[in-house]
């Protein structure tokens, strides 16, 4: 059926079940938002949206992309429970700058200059919810089908020059998004009263590429057309589910009894794990990248920087070293840019020491009170002592790098030999492959502490041989990885 009115009366926002889950929510949401340098002209900040983006139909299938997301998870119930749902998405704007002329109105530009930042269009994300909450049973049978919509709009919004007269202004166009959000509960066969709880969330604008793309060709129509597409679709969407009473089984770690039905669910382009407090099972972050159960921010982060393939500590410090300049095309590309470049620029010396890490596993294994303390010393024949140490400086093996040789079939090598490089099957690193059959020039016989042999070596023709020298940066063979040229 299609939900009434009084489904979606009861809005989700004040839910306080979705209050811890919701730092992580808002990671989610915002992930790959602006990439450090955090300016616009940045290469990787052009090609942006990333993340759980549900593009109109008419473009999602032919170009990767996809239209719609499907959450399956299983749930517990109990008696008259009731769901509370929200989802999620950022709409993107598209803002562009106009400079004040001297004779009256505006013209269009690239770049507006104020004293403390740098103007410049900009596609920018406001967030956007789709909140209800209703009895489970509304969901048994066919379901409910929310449909919802965000209309276009046009905001200006004026920008001032340091002399507090009209600079500019900025002009934001938001397009209209069109969505259904389809829920249905199925109760499973079995000992216990288990339903499968199925949401789709699904963009079904009406907007057919080209239209507006002009003469643009190839793979310029194509980024053309996706650029139209973006401010049509729900970018890095995502569903937060809290049950009143009851609970979900964990899709990832889910009861013995459950593995077989938690199999049969089928998630696309999203995946759900347990949110909320730790040990909890009441409410459900659906999210498109994929989280353990129970993620969690990391104490330590002082804020939002939405690069979360960088550690917090490497990004502060590199924010902090921008130029002046940096700083003010990154102030001016987005009000969340501008918000990282002033944390990076007020955080306290200790803030950032505690940023340098945290031995987290160490705290669960020992408690809060630390280890326990050795009280008394041990008898002496407690104590294990090998009759020969692991390693003793003062009988260590006088080796020399520098005039140490080794037998290579039959055939001493040692620096300054020639060799023919054959990295065995077993090299982790795949770069060392590509090596293969290249001759080298043996630098270094070195010797480790478990009795291992290894060759250090030049690649020949290598330009940057010298500088490895200099530095003793070199690229590490064992003894039957070489054969020794005829001509050495």
């Amino acid at each position: 059926m299609t939900a009434t009115g009084s489904a979606v009366a009861t809005r989700a926002t004040a839910d306080p079940r979705f209050a811890a889950a919701r730092q992580v929510a808002e990671a989610v949401l915002l992930e790959g938002y602006v990439l450090y340098p955090y300016r616009a002209s940045a290469a990787k900040n052009r090609l942006r949206w990333q993340f759980g983006v549900l593009v109109p139909p008419a473009w999602g299938p032919a170009h990767g992309e996809h239209a719609f997301q499907q959450t399956e998870v299983l749930m517990e119930p109990k008696g008259d429970a009731t769901l509370a749902l929200e989802l999620r998405f950022l709409h993107a704007q598209r803002r562009t700058v106009q400079q004040a002329l001297d004779g009256g109105g505006f013209a269009e530009v690239d770049e507006l200059h104020l004293p403390d930042r740098v103007l410049v269009p900009w596609d920018e994300g406001t967030e956007e919810r789709v909140e209800l909450t209703l009895p489970v049973a509304e969901l048994t049978g066919e379901g409910i089908t929310l449909p919802f919509t965000r209309p276009a709009r046009d905001d200006i919004e004026t920008v001032l020059g340091a002399d507090g007269r009209t600079a500019g202004r900025l002009v934001r166009r938001t397009e209209e998004i069109e969505g259904l959000l389809r829920l249905r509960a199925v109760e499973l066969d079995g000992a216990y009263r288990v339903f499968r709880l199925t949401a789709v969330v699904e963009n079904n604008s009406p907007w057919t590429p080209g239209a507006g793309s002009g003469a643009a060709v190839g793979s310029d129509a194509v980024a053309a057309d996706r650029g139209a597409a973006l401010p049509r679709s729900l970018v890095a969407a995502h569903l937060l589910l809290g049950l009143d009473s009851g609970s979900f089984l964990s899709m990832t770690d889910p009861p013995e009894w459950a593995r077989e039905a938690v199999a049969a669910c089928e998630n696309l382009h999203t995946w759900p794990v347990l949110a909320g407090e730790a040990g909890g099972a009441d409410v459900v972050l659906s999210s498109p990248i994929i989280l353990e159960d129970h993620p969690a921010i990391a104490p330590e982060s002082a804020g939002a920087m939405y690069d979360a393939t960088e550690i917090d500590e490497i990004l502060a410090l590199r924010t902090a070293a921008l130029t002046d300049q940096e700083k003010r095309e990154a102030r001016g590309t987005d009000a969340r840019a501008a918000a990282v470049i002033d944390l990076a620029d007020s955080l306290p010396p200790e803030v950032l020491e505690r940023l340098h890490g945290a031995v987290r596993s160490l705290r669960e294994v020992t408690g809060p009170d630390g280890p326990e303390q050795i009280t008394e010393i041990p008898a002496e024949e407690a104590v294990f002592r090998p009759d020969t140490p692991w390693w003793d400086p003062a009988g260590a093996d006088t080796a020399d790098p520098a005039r140490d040789r080794i037998t290579v079939d039959g055939a001493p090598v040692g620096p300054g030999s020639r060799v023919l490089l054959r990295p065995g099957p077993r090299r982790t690193d795949a770069q060392d492959l590509f090596l293969h059959g290249r001759a080298a020039l043996v630098e270094a016989v070195l010797h480790d502490v478990d009795g291992g042999v290894h060759l250090a070596v030049t690649v020949e023709d290598d330009p940057g041989a010298d500088i490895r020298r200099e530095q003793g940066r070199f690229l590490y063979f064992q003894p039957d990885e070489v054969t020794l040229l005829e001509d050495a």
